[in-house]
């Protein structure tokens, strides 16, 4: 059944006038036509199919979140192939991959009704992961060097967009902080030690305890994008679902970063990672967000009505900490309790 609401055709016109307006300027006519062409025809096909799916059945906000999110690959990774150098010969077949890649991560992961939030970070993890496979083949089969695998891995438009939209609002900022009146020196709090006071600095009590290295957040996360960057990719999502969904994105975000190895003091890192080894729960702590997941995917694959009659009989808090993980949350009880709760409903599917 088509979708009511959604014209694709409109809307992947609309679409690529927006991405006339935004092309590089030092592109050449043929560069740029290749960008708005791309666009169009990824928007059109992806909006066609979409339109025509009698499986999922997406509504039309659906249909235009996925049929966008395909457009602004498109324009962004067309972008970086025109600056990578590599032959205009292979420019179609990368952008066929990103294209069906993004198009079949997108459609599953709106069918399971995910956040936007991790939608979006698991299609930027597959874009990224396409990218990279696509100019490691071209290199393994010796059709481009080393030096222009290394330049293509570099390019990433929507970094750079990022990077110059961020720089803006910093400039603006800082205009509007230069036009605003200075506060009165009268009215600024006198300092409680002078500036050039000879005060001695306060002795160390050797008597208490150091404490341990407590590294700020940021550092945990980019050890653990050390970490992962030696990982598959499909126990890297499993890990990251544990995750919350900011300090996710965080974190494959750094994974993608060139020579982070180089980049970060070992030293550092390993103090990080003692500092994480020290908080870790113990291998016999029940992780309740698992139990939740663990009760949404059992449900998932059961009838409705064949749920409801199998909890029927159970005592209330057994119904409540099952319905309760189907909207995501986890009714307070024992985390071993709950985990038997959760065997028992996987070993009546």
């Amino acid at each position: 059944m088509a979708i009511q609401g959604f014209d694709y055709e409109a809307f992947a016109q609309n679409l690529t006038s927006q991405a006339r307006e935004i092309v590089p300027q030092d592109f050449d006519a043929n560069q740029k036509q290749y960008v708005v062409n791309t666009l169009m025809n990824f928007s059109r096909l992806a909006g066609e199919a979409l339109y025509n799916d009698t499986e999922n059945n997406f509504n039309a906000d659906q249909a235009v979140m996925i049929t966008q999110i395909i457009a602004e690959w498109a324009f962004h990774k067309s972008v970086d192939l025109i600056r990578s150098g590599i032959p205009q010969q292979f420019w179609d077949p990368i952008m066929q991959k990103i294209a069906f890649t993004i198009f079949e991560i997108a459609k599953q992961t709106f069918k399971q009704n995910l956040p936007q939030d991790q939608i979006l970070q698991l299609i930027e993890h597959h874009v990224k992961k396409a990218w990279e496979d696509s100019i490691n083949e071209l290199k393994d089969k010796n059709l481009i060097d080393e030096g222009l695998r290394e330049k293509a891995a570099k390019q990433s438009n929507i970094d750079s967009m990022m990077q110059n939209m961020q720089e803006e609002q910093q400039a603006q900022q800082a205009q509007a902080a230069a036009a605003a009146p200075p506060a009165a020196a009268q009215n600024q709090p006198a300092s409680p030690v002078p500036a050039n006071s000879n005060q001695p600095a306060q002795p160390i009590d050797l008597s208490k305890p150091i404490e341990p290295y407590k590294p700020p957040k940021l550092l945990k996360l980019v050890a653990v994008a050390l970490l992962l960057k030696r990982v598959t990719d499909d126990r890297v999502q499993s890990i990251l679902n544990r995750f919350e969904q900011d300090d996710a994105g965080t974190v494959l975000r750094y994974m993608y970063v060139d020579d982070l190895e180089e980049k970060v003091d070992p030293s550092v890192t390993m103090r990080v990672l003692e500092d994480i080894g020290r908080n870790l729960p113990s291998a016999t702590e029940v992780n309740t967000n698992m139990l939740v997941e663990r009760v949404k995917a059992t449900a998932s694959l059961m009838d409705r009505q064949k749920l409801e009659s199998l909890v029927q009989v159970e005592r209330p808090n057994v119904r409540r900490f099952i319905f309760n993980a189907m909207e995501g949350e986890f009714y307070k009880m024992p985390p071993r309790v709950a985990a038997v709760i959760a065997s028992h409903l996987e070993h009546s599917v």
